[in-house]
């Protein structure tokens, strides 16, 4: 017989409503907490959504990120990201990196002397390094991107609850688009809470979220339509825990393979992607949670029709869409 890894019995009796109330309106209360934190605190924009000054760097030596960092620290710039550009059209003797700094406490960009400053300090460790190019990004773009970043994430939203309302009906849609404004509400406040930099790879991170938190909750929502077929005289709140245990093993699975490669990334990644792996690792988390605790919440407080007998045309006479065909 081939081995079989378990996280959970096969067949599992959790009663994951056992306290619904408290878990919904819990979840609602922290979503209130972190919009609140959030208006209150801000977030701590990167150098995307704040603007600063991007100066490229070219040296025969490879880039030491740890020893342009060290070198630049004296001299107080803020917000600094040094990433090494990889090309494979590069020689050996060709070794690139991007110098991202904010911008200064009232300017606009990063005055010519602070780039003189940051020219000195990298040559003093490298004697051989040139700067063949220096951009400024200033409070107008950094504006637009931030309206772009938000208009993703709504349109990324929308979409999501119009597929949901195509594939199942409103009220399986209502549902999702609860439990993805509790994903998105709670991540962005964490962010505020303890002012992680918050730049454009927190936006893909967010946008991942929406995309692994709906899967998961698609999942969970596929096996209570077919058991709303398959037990038509069943309490609804008893579909949803019946639902929820067949699916427990598939979850769990899941997350815990994914969270496993994050956690990896989150120790072993570096500053660069650090705060993105940590959004994403905790809206894994927080997804799986409100894939059963928010979304099928919804589901039951609003109810589901039952009523599956042929209409008509031959169909069920369910919404349109409810047989998934």
């Amino acid at each position: 017989m081939a081995f079989r890894l378990r996280l959970v019995p096969e067949k599992t009796e959790i009663d994951f409503f056992k306290w619904a109330t408290l878990t919904f309106w819990g979840s609602l209360a922290l979503v209130v907490a972190a919009v609140i934190v959030t208006a209150v605190m801000g977030l701590n924009f990167g150098i995307d959504f704040r603007g600063g000054t991007t100066i490229r760097t070219e040296s025969p030596q490879p880039v030491d990120v740890g020893a342009y960092r060290q070198a630049l620290q004296p001299l107080g710039l803020g917000d600094v990201s040094i990433t090494e550009v990889f090309d494979p059209t590069f020689g050996p003797d060709r070794n690139v990196a991007m110098i991202r700094v904010q911008a200064q406490q009232g300017q606009e960009s990063v005055t010519p002397e602070v780039i003189d400053a940051i020219e000195g300090a990298l040559r003093a460790i490298d004697p051989k390094i040139t700067f063949p190019s220096v951009e400024s990004v200033g409070p107008k773009v950094s504006g637009e991107l931030i309206r772009a970043a938000v208009l993703a994430v709504l349109a990324g939203t929308a979409a999501i609850c119009f597929y949901i309302w195509l594939r199942f009906e409103w009220q399986f849609a209502a549902g999702a688009v609860v439990a993805l404004i509790h994903d998105i509400a709670l991540t962005v406040g964490l962010f505020a809470l303890f002012q992680i930099k918050f730049d454009l790879s927190i936006i893909a991170a967010l946008l991942t979220i929406l995309g692994y938190s709906i899967n998961d909750t698609v999942v969970v929502f596929d096996r209570l339509r077919e058991n709303l077929i398959k037990f038509k005289t069943t309490p609804l709140r008893d579909l949803c825990n019946l639902s929820a245990n067949e699916t427990l093993s598939r979850s769990l699975m899941t997350s815990g393979t994914t969270l496993i490669a994050l956690i990896a990334l989150l120790v072993l990644g570096g500053d660069v992607i650090r705060g993105f792996v940590f959004a994403m690792t905790w809206g894994i988390v927080v997804g799986t949670y409100s894939s059963i605790y928010i979304a099928k919440n919804v589901v039951l407080m609003l109810g589901v029709k039952r009523d599956w007998r042929k209409g008509e045309d031959g169909g069920p006479s369910g919404t349109q869409f409810a047989t998934g065909k």
